[in-house]
């Protein structure tokens, strides 16, 4: 191998591991800035335009990249690249490897913002008893219903993400206030409020199974007192959607969308919920009275005459 491709794989190598931990982005976006670089350098290589080194690309040889890339990925994956490798080019400038950045000012097109697909409240309450209905079929085992209802209540109640859930720590939990400090994205801690139906299914599994409390103890496990990971979390979802009847297709950051729906419905102001989901802006917060505004409009239009 050469020197130059020697160089330039160590110095990926220091920056992907300067993402996961020192920044301690997520998984996901780590993988997601190491495929911009990637799929950057494949292009420069395929254009013949590569010269082991960063320093040399020009605005126009972006825009080519970035024409290219349209007619291979979504718009969102498309803004995920230049995300990363705006990110990349921040930091070879901080380690005075280049000197522009050229990914800071290129224009992409608009995404389209989705609404989030959320559950009704009767759904919810259909989904949050389903273990319970199982257990009395026979259908599950008593573990199964107390620590499943366990997990759907933090979901629901606290508004967790899954990464949240299956980090979550005795030591982290205030059964006092009712209240749970987690790490969300970027490791940022937030103080969250779990309910007091969330707070009582916790009390009850701890009661009925002897597992281990401690401050360091994670809260969701399995039969041998192992945390959960996320996919396990998904899978279990599924079982209790299915007896109830609704879609599969319902993720566990749908009941996220629910949670957040539900309480500006029932006059949550929107900064207090911005604060319980750990959005760091408002706009991300915003996408849910939008949704409920759309809800109302729909039942003027129903209910009003005029409507």
């Amino acid at each position: 191998m050469a020197d130059s491709d020697q160089k330039t794989t160590a110095l990926l190598k220091a920056y992907f591991e300067h993402l996961e931990f020192e920044r301690r982005l997520s998984k996901n976006t780590v993988r997601n800035y190491k495929n911009a670089i990637l799929h950057f350098v494949a292009y420069l290589k395929s254009e013949k335009l590569w010269r082991e080194t960063f320093d040399h690309i020009e605005n126009r040889t972006v825009r080519s990249f970035l024409i290219d890339q349209q007619r291979r990925i979504s718009r969102r994956t498309l803004h995920n690249y230049v995300s990363g490798l705006r990110s990349f080019y921040n930091y070879l400038r901080r380690k005075k490897l280049v000197e522009i950045n050229p990914f800071i000012s290129v224009l992409l097109p608009r995404l389209e913002r989705k609404l989030p697909v959320f559950l009704t409240e009767k759904q919810v309450v259909a989904l949050l008893e389903a273990p319970a209905k199982m257990l009395r079929e026979d259908l599950i085992s008593q573990f199964d219903a107390y620590r499943d209802n366990l997990i759907l209540e933090l979901l629901y109640g606290g508004g967790l993400r899954i990464s949240e859930l299956c980090g979550l720590r005795h030591g982290s939990i205030d059964h006092q206030s009712h209240t749970a400090r987690v790490l969300g994205k970027g490791q940022k801690e937030r103080l969250c409020p779990l309910g007091t139906i969330a707070i009582a299914s916790l009390k009850l599994f701890i009661q009925t199974f002897e597992f281990d409390c401690s401050e360091t103890a994670f809260v969701v496990v399995n039969q041998k007192g192992k945390p959960l990971i996320p996919r396990q979390v998904q899978l279990l979802l599924k079982r209790y959607l299915k007896y109830v009847g609704l879609p599969l297709s319902i993720s566990p950051h749908k009941l996220r969308h629910s949670f957040a729906t539900h309480l500006l419905d029932n006059g949550a102001e929107l900064r207090a919920v911005q604060e319980m989901l750990g959005h760091s802006s408002l706009s991300s917060t915003q996408l849910y009275t939008h949704l409920s505004i759309q809800r109302l409009k729909a039942i003027h239009a129903k209910a009003h005459p005029h409507g």
